[in-house]
């Protein structure tokens, strides 16, 4: 199931666990990134928390957890070559995944539809 967030965070849930990064949309808007920081595992995350920060050559900005839940695994990938995010962020270029407190609330976010509505 792919979900989206009004602040640009896509999810790819499978049995209970989200894979979080920023879409294309937000990727193209920050231009290329030269930094990316990620939680650590383990950490806990509220919705709409600041999870990991992203500075590009134009701004810096916060990647927001799009739902309750505790940061399982990060992709290191990204820290060694931010360009990577700009190369294929929504593929290999995921920031963390995340073990949902309750996966039900992931049916209030945006589908893929609603998500090219709000970009458009």
């Amino acid at each position: 199931m792919l979900k989206f967030t009004a602040e640009h965070e896509w999810l790819k849930i499978e049995d209970g666990v989200a894979t979080v990064g920023i879409t294309t949309h937000a990727a193209g808007q920050l231009g290329d990134l030269v930094f990316v920081e990620l939680p650590e595992e383990g950490t806990s995350f509220k919705k709409d928390a600041s999870a990991a920060t992203v500075e590009s050559v134009k701004a810096a900005s916060d990647v927001y957890c799009p739902l309750d839940g505790e940061v399982v695994e990060i992709n290191q990938a990204i820290v060694d070559d931010p360009s990577l995010v700009n190369s294929d962020p929504e593929g290999a270029a995921w920031f963390f995944k995340l073990k949902l407190a309750n996966p039900a609330e992931a049916d209030a976010l945006l589908d893929e539809a609603a998500y090219k509505e709000l970009i458009a």
